[in-house]
């Protein structure tokens, strides 16, 4: 947005504006007085917003009178940098009573908040997933494991009994 900041900043004293920003768009406000919707063009091209605009005189002026000097100019052509996040495609403008209103919307408007996990959290519940079914899948016989000293695990199955089994 700054080069559109410098640009404005560059422009004549003569012309009026206000430029806002928002977390969805920019809206940038000029004076243009005795422009209408119909005496004024505005394009956005390659990251450039063109403004071409001019006055029409609204009054009619008696026969009996000629304009000898006007205070004000009858042409306004500026043009101007669009921010890199602004979606062209979505402007919308309005002109009213002399003062144009151009509302540039911006790209992914609003922030995404992004969950951070510890590791810590997120292996013990992996482990507890696993713990929580270990026992499914073996016919409802309880399993005691015990680790043995070369880290493998040890089963006893004193509680089962079969027909080949001897008693202990």
């Amino acid at each position: 947005m700054s080069a559109l900041r410098d640009a404005l900043r560059d422009l004549s004293e003569d012309v009026f504006f206000d430029l806002l920003e928002s977390d969805d768009a920019y809206l940038l406000v000029v004076d243009v007085p005795g422009v209408t919707a119909e005496s004024i063009d505005l394009t956005i091209e390659d990251g450039t917003l063109s403004i071409d605009a001019r006055r029409v005189k609204d009054r009619d002026v008696p026969d009996e009178y000629q304009y000898i000097e006007e205070n004000r100019s009858l042409f306004f052509d500026v043009t101007l940098p669009i921010p890199k996040d602004a979606i062209p495609g979505n402007a919308e403008t309005a002109v009213e009573r002399g003062v144009l209103e151009l509302t540039l919307p911006k790209r992914g408007g609003g922030e995404t908040k992004i969950e951070v996990v510890d590791d810590a959290d997120v292996d013990s519940s992996a482990t507890g997933a696993r713990d929580e079914g270990g026992d499914e899948g073996n016919g409802g016989a309880t399993q005691d494991a015990d680790m043995d000293a070369d880290g493998g695990t040890e089963t006893d199955n004193s509680d089962e009994t079969t027909d080949d089994a001897e008693p202990r």
